[in-house]
């Protein structure tokens, strides 16, 4: 890979660039205008945002205003957790196209497994159910392709019980430190491509002696010696900032390259910034 636009090509062969803007924790309005605005200029064409970070219409306005041709953009977009049943996830859907003002998404994925609004009340059956809801939507061609996130190997085979389609993406929590490997090796084995969220570890990440030494070495930032990683073990890395230098900074990732040596010293660090939240109790 050589650049932002090239692509990994997904189970249904849809491409899909290899680094996303994330916009999680990006407050809606002018801030994530700005930050959009600014990744699309520094070369971004993948934008990843959601229902519950409430900022999907500063988002859409941003594609809107950038001039950039909406085809020329893969934009993902998110279930909230309050909609899992078919009617509310078909609703949603439709809600996040008139938000983001498109009249189609290239990648929806099902924000949360088991969020707490339907875990007392058989949510097995909602989630195949919502799972449902998504793959009407991807046959209707209101979205490109489907997915979830935050999935563990126990929720995927929920969904393979009932499924049509079967997810092209799981987004989970990945970055030196915490790395799910059971789940990762599961969605290769099944084709699932794995997207990394927070795989800068939301900041905390950039004060550990090890990647410091690893990026002085290669006269890199952390931030790019984590993206870096990332991309060399074939995830597709979400960083998000809002600084404009950060955003460009964040995309010069391609001429250089991490030695077998380094990766394996990142592979070691292990709980450096916590783990993932587990999908089956997370508050919300």
């Amino acid at each position: 890979m050589d650049s932002l636009i090239d692509t990994y090509e997904l189970s249904n062969k849809v491409k899909i660039p290899v680094i996303g803007f994330g916009t999680w924790q990006t407050p809606a309005g002018e801030v994530a205008k700005i930050a959009v605005k600014s990744a699309l200029t520094s070369g971004y064409r993948h934008i990843d945002t959601a229902e519950m970070y409430g900022n999907e219409q500063s988002v859409g306005a941003a594609i809107k205003e950038s001039g950039i041709a909406r085809q020329r953009i893969f934009l993902t977009s998110k279930l909230n957790n309050h909609a899992h049943s078919y009617q509310a996830a078909t609703a949603a859907i439709d809600q996040s196209l008139k938000d983001l003002q498109v009249s189609y998404l290239d990648l929806f994925l099902i924000h949360w497994p088991n969020p707490k609004s339907a875990r007392d009340n058989d949510w097995q059956k909602h989630l195949q159910d919502t799972w449902r809801a998504l793959e009407d939507a991807y046959q209707a061609g209101k979205i490109k392709a489907i997915g979830v996130s935050n999935f563990r190997i126990r929720h995927l085979k929920i969904l393979a019980e009932t499924q049509q389609i079967q997810p092209m993406v799981n987004q989970i929590r990945v970055c030196p430190g915490d790395v799910d490997q059971e789940t990762i090796n599961y969605c290769r084995q099944n084709n699932i491509l794995i997207e990394a969220y927070s795989p800068l570890g939301t900041g905390k990440i950039f004060s550990n002696s090890t990647l410091k030494a690893i990026a002085a070495k290669n006269q890199r930032t952390v931030a790019q010696v984590c993206l870096r990683w990332s991309l060399q073990h074939h995830f597709l890395p979400l960083p998000k900032s809002i600084h404009e230098n950060r955003i460009e900074e964040n995309t010069q990732l391609f001429d250089f390259e991490l030695s077998p040596a380094d990766m394996q010293t990142i592979d070691q660090l292990d709980g450096i910034v916590g783990y993932a939240p587990n999908p089956d109790s997370v508050d919300f």
